[in-house]
């Protein structure tokens, strides 16, 4: 009976040591600050959790597409994921609304706003967690996303019936159109293979990604217009977050702080490194200081944005500007 006892003992120890293992899918290469920040991310979580959780990360829209990983991490086919604010909006429509263009007055207003204990993302959390099941564990600074097309373009009217790739989502598509281009949605996954076809001029995202995705073997300028000022949104999976115990969720939380201070830190580090990087890689990088009219592009966005989205986020934009 004793050795009974024993064996079931060391039976239990074992199951006890054996590690939760969740799934982290995502559309960035692993070499991107999205795809670097989701492995500190895994090996964080694994070091304050003394390795009772293991998080696999699986880059480069393994798992799936935009809208398939929001969806994935909804029905709990993967843990967790990140995505554009107006992607998590697919599953809690207020969501988009983080992502509006020129909506920020810098980036230290925008990492309060999506700061989890802030009063705009307690309430969008909570929506979030009724509406869909899912938990925004941190968002970080991506960067502030701007033009590149195969042409110099200084105002919207230099955009007219050229056709731009859109984020899939409505508040993307507003944003393209308002530059003065014809938004065309595209899965981030497709869209070297859309501008190698001519399907697409062109594009907008942060520098970052211009620079880690090689977009300048296939786009001849970028032109700073500065259209939306970008967080990355990393959330996880309601269930799987209950079903840890408060020392594991500390564990977790206390690595989502780290790993959004220190991506923040990072991409605004090397911002303005990669404006020069893509100058020296023969990209032409057109700004204010090159005769862009960045406040006629500001005007024709912000126009289209208060016909769309004025009334349905009126609240929203109020509570986003008095975050100080």
């Amino acid at each position: 009976m004793a050795q009974q006892a024993r064996r079931k003992g060391l039976a239990s120890m074992a199951m006890a040591q054996k590690p939760i293992e969740f799934r982290y899918g995502h559309m960035n290469p692993p070499t991107s600050a999205a795809g670097m920040q989701a492995q500190w991310l895994a090996d964080a979580i694994a070091k304050n959790s003394s390795g009772q959780i293991k998080v696999t990360v699986y880059p480069s829209s393994q798992l799936g597409k935009l809208q398939e990983l929001a969806e994935a991490v909804s029905t709990g086919t993967i843990a967790l994921s990140h995505n554009t604010a107006a992607g998590i909006g697919s599953l809690h429509e207020p969501f988009a609304a983080l992502d509006t263009p020129y909506l920020y007055r810098d980036v230290d207003h925008l990492m309060k706003v999506v700061d989890v204990n802030s009063p705009v993302m307690k309430k969008l959390n909570d929506g979030l967690v009724a509406a869909a099941g899912v938990r925004v564990l941190y968002a970080y600074y991506f960067g502030t996303r701007q033009l590149t097309a195969n042409k110099a373009v200084y105002q919207p009217s230099d955009l007219a019936g050229q056709k731009i790739r859109a984020i899939p989502f409505p508040i993307y598509m507003t944003a393209v159109h308002g530059l003065g281009a014809v938004p065309v949605p595209v899965d981030w996954s497709e869209v070297p293979t859309a501008l190698a076809t001519g399907v697409v001029n062109g594009q907008e995202n942060p520098s970052n990604v211009v620079l880690s995705s090689k977009l300048y073997e296939a786009q001849s300028h970028m032109m700073l217009t500065g259209h939306v000022m970008n967080a990355q949104v990393i959330v996880i999976n309601e269930k799987v977050w209950q079903g840890l115990s408060a020392t594991q969720r500390d564990g977790v939380s206390k690595a989502a702080t780290e790993v959004r201070n220190r991506a923040t830190d990072m991409v605004q580090k090397q911002e303005s490194e990669e404006v020069v990087k893509l100058r020296e890689l023969k990209m032409k990088v057109i700004g204010p200081a090159e005769g862009l009219k960045v406040d006629a592009f500001k005007t024709s966005v912000n126009k289209l944005v208060q016909e769309k989205f004025a009334t349905k986020y009126c609240d929203l934009y109020k509570e986003i500007a008095a975050v100080k």
